[in-house]
C-alpha cells in the first residue's frame, strides 16, 4: 500500500512517545514480522482504516493485505475461513451482529493467549465490554477474557441541518416529541423531506436503524439479556409505540418511499439537501462536508438520538472489533498482535481521526482536535457513546436480526400493521431462542 496521510516518520514516533509513555508498549518497527490479511467490510469507515493500515505499514515496515467484501461477504468469508484446517485470514473485523458466535465458538484467540504481555490501553472505549469474553458464563462481561480489539465505535447520531435550525431559532431535539414536530416543520416534499429513515430489508438494515427508538422508547427484544433472561419483550406497549412512531415519521414526514430507502439512499438525500434530519451511524460524518459530495458542506450539526423524556438516549452498538483467528500460523498471530497493539494506541486512534474515522480511544475526544468546526461531530458522540446499547449477547443474534429484518421492512411498507409485525416478530424471536434452549417466554400478544 502507498502512505497517504503526510505524516512524518520523526513526527509519529514522536507522538506515539508521548501518547504511550508509562506502557508496556514498543515500536513494532523494532523487528520485522510475518504479513498479516485482514478481512474487512466495505463501510464509510473503511477508508480510514485503510489510511490507517498504510501508516502502519510505512512506519513498521510489515504488511498488511486487506480483503474487502460487502457487509454480507464479509461474514461469509470469515466464516468459511474460521472452519477450514488453516484460516486464510488472521485479524476478523466482526460486526456487533456477529462477533458473540465467533467468542463462543472457540474461533478467535483470547489475545492474552497468545501473548501474556498484551493489554488493552486503559482509554479505549470496551463498548459494553464487548471485548471480553466469560466462556463459562456464555456471555460478554469484563470478568471474561479478552478476545478483541475495537476497530470503530459506532452508533447511530442524529444529522440535523444546523442552517435551518438556526434560521428558526431552534435547538437539536432531544425528546422524540421533538424530533417529530422539528421534521414536520421541515417538510416541503419533494424538494426536502422532514426526515429520511432507512427501511429496507438487509443483512442488518433497517433493525439497527430502529434499534435508538425502541431503546428510546424504554422498550427491548429481551427482558435481561446480561442475567440470561431471554424473555421476548418486542411486543410490548413501548415495542408499539416505537414501531408506529417510525412509521408515522415516514408517511407523515418522510420519505414516500421509505421501505426501499438503504443507507446509501438516506446518506444521499441528507448531502444532496434533500432531508433535514437523518438518524444514521456516525460513520458517514466525513461525506457532509466533502465538497466532492455534499451541496451542504459545513450546514450539518450531529446530537444523541432522541428519547422519551427522563429516559437517556439509547442508541445500539453497531460497531466493530478485531479478533484474531484461532487457525492460523503462530508467527501470523503475533504479527496480528503487533498490528494491535499498534493499532491503540492514542496516536494512532489520532490519525483515524483525521483520516475521517472514528477513534476508539477516549484520549483523542479531548484533544484540541474536537473543538475544530471538523470534526463538531466528536463531543455529541463523546456524550452518546456511554449510553449506547449491546443489542445481543448471545452466537445466534444472526438468526434474531433476520426476523427483525423482514417484519419491520413490511410493516413500513405497509403490508402488515405495526401491531401484526410486532407480535409475528416476537413469536418467531421466542420459537428462535427455545430452539437453541435459552431461558425464554412471551408477553401476551397486543391487540
Amino acid at each position: 500500500m502507498k502512505k497517504e496521510l503526510k505524516l512524518s516518520r520523526r513526527h509519529v514516533i514522536a507522538g506515539m512517545a508521548a501518547a504511550t509513555a508509562g506502557t508496556a508498549w514498543r515500536p513494532v518497527w523494532a523487528a520485522s514480522v510475518a504479513p498479516i490479511t485482514i478481512v474487512i467490510n466495505q463501510s464509510p469507515w473503511f477508508e480510514s482504516f485503510r489510511k490507517t493500515v498504510e501508516l502502519y505499514e510505512a512506519e513498521s515496515g510489515n504488511q498488511v493485505e486487506l480483503d474487502v467484501n460487502p457487509f454480507a461477504g464479509s461474514l461469509e468469508k470469515q466464516r468459511n475461513s474460521v472452519r477450514a484446517k488453516q484460516g486464510q485470514y488472521d485479524i476478523l473485523i466482526m460486526n456487533s451482529g456477529w462477533f458473540t458466535e465467533m467468542y463462543a465458538g472457540g474461533f478467535v484467540d483470547p489475545l492474552t493467549d497468545i501473548d501474556p504481555s498484551f493489554k488493552l490501553d486503559p482509554e479505549i472505549f470496551t463498548l459494553g465490554d464487548t471485548v471480553y469474553y466469560n466462556a463459562d458464563k456464555k456471555t460478554v462481561t469484563a470478568d471474561g477474557k479478552l478476545m478483541s480489539v475495537p476497530v470503530s465505535p459506532l452508533i447511530p447520531m442524529l444529522y440535523y441541518r444546523g442552517d435551518l435550525y438556526a434560521e428558526a431559532g431552534l435547538k437539536a431535539p432531544r425528546t422524540f416529541a421533538e424530533l417529530e414536530a422539528n421534521a414536520r416543520r421541515f417538510h416541503e416534499p419533494p424538494a426536502r423531506y422532514g426526515i429520511v429513515q432507512r427501511g429496507a430489508r438487509g443483512p442488518h438494515t433497517v433493525a439497527y436503524d430502529f434499534y435508538p427508538y425502541l431503546y428510546g422508547q424504554g422498550g427491548g427484544i429481551f427482558k435481561d439479556q446480561s442475567s440470561g433472561d431471554y424473555s421476548v419483550t418486542l411486543n410490548s406497549p413501548q415495542g408499539r409505540e416505537a414501531l408506529e412512531y417510525y412509521i408515522r415519521l415516514a408517511r407523515e414526514a418522510g420519505h414516500p418511499k421509505t421501505a426501499a430507502m438503504d443507507q446509501a439512499e438516506v446518506i444521499q438525500s441528507m448531502v444532496t439537501g434533500h432531508a433535514a434530519h437523518i438518524m444514521m451511524v456516525i460513520a458517514a460524518w466525513s461525506q457532509m462536508d466533502d465538497p466532492n459530495k455534499s451541496a451542504i458542506v459545513d450546514k450539518v450539526e450531529w446530537a444523541p438520538t432522541p428519547s422519551m423524556p427522563g429516559l437517556p438516549t439509547a442508541p445500539g452498538l453497531g460497531h466493530w472489533l478485531a479478533g484474531i483467528a484461532r487457525n492460523v500460523p503462530d508467527d501470523r498471530k503475533r504479527s496480528a498482535i503487533e498490528f494491535l497493539r499498534w493499532f491503540q494506541t492514542k496516536q494512532a486512534q489520532l490519525a483515524t481521526a483525521k483520516a475521517g474515522g472514528i477513534p476508539v480511544h477516549a484520549g483523542v475526544y479531548s484533544e484540541p482536535i474536537a473543538d475544530e468546526r471538523k470534526y463538531r461531530w466528536m463531543k455529541p458522540l463523546a456524550e452518546a457513546l456511554p449510553h449506547a446499547v449491546n443489542v445481543y449477547q448471545f452466537p445466534e443474534a444472526s438468526e434474531v436480526i433476520a426476523v427483525l429484518e423482514l417484519g419491520l421492512n413490511r410493516a413500513i411498507a405497509g403490508e402488515i400493521t405495526a401491531v401484526d409485525a410486532l407480535n409475528g416478530m416476537a413469536d418467531e424471536i421466542h420459537a428462535v431462542m427455545e430452539k437453541y434452549k435459552y431461558k425464554t417466554a412471551q408477553l401476551e400478544p397486543l391487540r
